[in-house]
């Protein structure tokens, strides 16, 4: 019951929003609730009370989820231990704390999901599709936001900076990125489910979903998502201007990566399979964004512990020991080597990305 109780802080660039109780209690929890009340709070983002839900409540993809779903749901969180707990107040400056001002961006921005059926594909990817587009809400972290915070108009999967987590959600209609386009099926399986494969493995936020959630389904229901996820169409996005980084910088770079990560990574970038990840050839590494790389190095990195992958390693944090001109100089330095292209990071960029 406490899981639901609400209270965690979910940190925006607009300001703090906390979850709320969910469990069924009466008082300050979803307790009085009818099952047609939970049903619209899930798909239009209207409460009990008629009030507007902020949409960091993914409630535009929900929008989606079937009648028995929305059955299933109800009756599971109804059977929860009732728990009496109220979160704090949000934490939002005027006009945001006003949720009037809600039915504005509604307005602006909130259209139903529709997952009409496509006569060329088959239950298997419809079942992906739903489970991707509408409860997995994969689309929430992994595509661009606006300056008001809704998904930009034809960019889905794009890829997109996570608002108020430091991290970049990478593109899933490149395979460049985080697309998975081409791949062996048991491979993406490999993936979404356990966490690692020979060629990929996932760290930060995407490691809490495949601990948390992902490993967790159905292996039909993780099936189906990676054969809908192996059939979004490509569209990468247009490279930068390479320009290589001075010697200096990159002769800095070297030297801290001798130092700190050669043991295990290897003097070619190679890694270990199975354990320490290469480096040489590794699209995290070469993403537009340097996000999760400067991430990496200075939290360290750790891939999540599944039934799959019981005993994960993980890399120890740097952020104590190395400057944010280190810390700059080493991304630098292995997003331009072993015929790496992409650009150059800045001792500023690694002090804005928190």
């Amino acid at each position: 019951g406490a899981a639901f109780a609400g209270g965690l802080p979910l940190p925006t660039p607009f300001g703090t929003l906390y979850s709320t109780n969910i469990t069924p209690d009466p008082g300050t929890g979803i307790g009085r609730w009818s099952e047609a009340a939970f049903a619209r709070a899930l798909r239009e983002g209207v409460d009990r009370e008629g009030r507007h839900l902020y949409p960091a409540f993914p409630y535009d993809h929900y929008s989606a989820t079937s009648d028995d779903d929305v059955r299933a749901l109800y009756a599971f969180f109804m059977t929860r231990p009732a728990v009496a707990a109220t979160p704090p107040p949000n934490e939002l400056p005027f006009p945001l704390n006003i949720r009037l001002t809600l039915a504005g961006w509604k307005l602006l921005f909130l259209r139903p999901r529709d997952l009409a059926p496509d006569p060329t594909k088959d239950a298997v990817w419809h079942r992906g599709r739903y489970l991707v587009e509408g409860l997995g809400h994969c689309g929430a972290c992994h595509s661009p936001r606006n300056l008001l915070g809704a998904t930009r108009l034809n960019t889905e999967f794009g890829g997109g900076l996570m608002p108020g987590e430091g991290w970049y959600a990478p593109s899933l209609a490149s395979p460049r990125e985080a697309g998975v386009q081409g791949w062996p099926r048991e491979e993406v399986v490999r993936l979404l489910r356990d966490g690692m494969t020979p060629r990929a493995s996932v760290a930060g936020p995407m490691a809490e979903v495949v601990a948390t959630s992902l490993q967790h389904l159905p292996p039909a229901d993780i099936d189906a998502m990676a054969r809908y996820l192996a059939s979004i169409p490509v569209r990468e996005p247009q490279a930068p201007t390479f320009e290589a980084a001075p010697a200096e910088v990159m002769e800095r770079g070297t030297r801290l990566y001798e130092q700190h990560c050669v043991a295990c990574h290897g003097d070619r970038g190679q890694g270990v399979s199975g354990i320490y990840p290469a480096l040489a050839g590794n699209r995290a590494v070469t993403l537009g964004s340097p996000n999760n790389l400067v991430q990496v190095i200075r939290w360290g990195g750790f891939a999540p512990s599944t039934a799959g992958n019981p005993r994960p390693f993980g890399m120890p944090p740097f952020g104590q020991v190395l400057s944010e001109a280190d810390i700059a100089a080493l991304a630098t330095a292995l997003r331009q080597s072993w015929g790496h292209r992409a650009s150059a990071v800045t001792p500023l960029q690694v002090h804005q990305v928190k």
